[in-house]
């Protein structure tokens, strides 16, 4: 019988050798003819208007943040409840903890205003 971590091996392998090979066909088979339009930076056709430096509010990137890490956050539920079962009440109270944690770092946020867009 073979370890579970031999099947995460041979995937990660699979996966690395795939992109790899991806990126090689795709080094040979796209054009590479770069011209003066085309290193230009708008190539839409139209000329720019005012400066191209535009600041945006802090805010926008802050709820990107917690989304990304609450998302990330969530990926971590299916793990367990996939050997809910086996471990009991342990893994119970252990994922309660974790869900007060992130409810916890949830409102912070809110009281803070992070997720207000006025």
């Amino acid at each position: 019988m073979v370890n579970d971590n031999a099947y995460i091996g041979l995937i990660l392998i699979v996966s690395v050798v795939f992109v790899g090979i991806a990126f090689l066909i795709a080094r040979i088979l796209r054009p590479n003819r770069p011209d003066k339009v085309k290193l230009s930076t708008y190539e839409c056709g139209e000329i720019p208007v005012g400066p191209s430096w535009i600041q945006f509010n802090v805010r926008y990137y802050l709820v990107a943040l917690i989304f990304v890490i609450f998302d990330v956050e969530t990926v971590f539920l299916y793990p367990w409840a996939v050997v809910y079962r086996r471990l009991g009440l342990f893994a119970f109270v252990e994922m309660v903890i974790f869900i007060g944690i992130l409810l916890v770092g949830l409102i912070y946020a809110w009281k803070k205003g992070a997720l207000r867009w006025v």
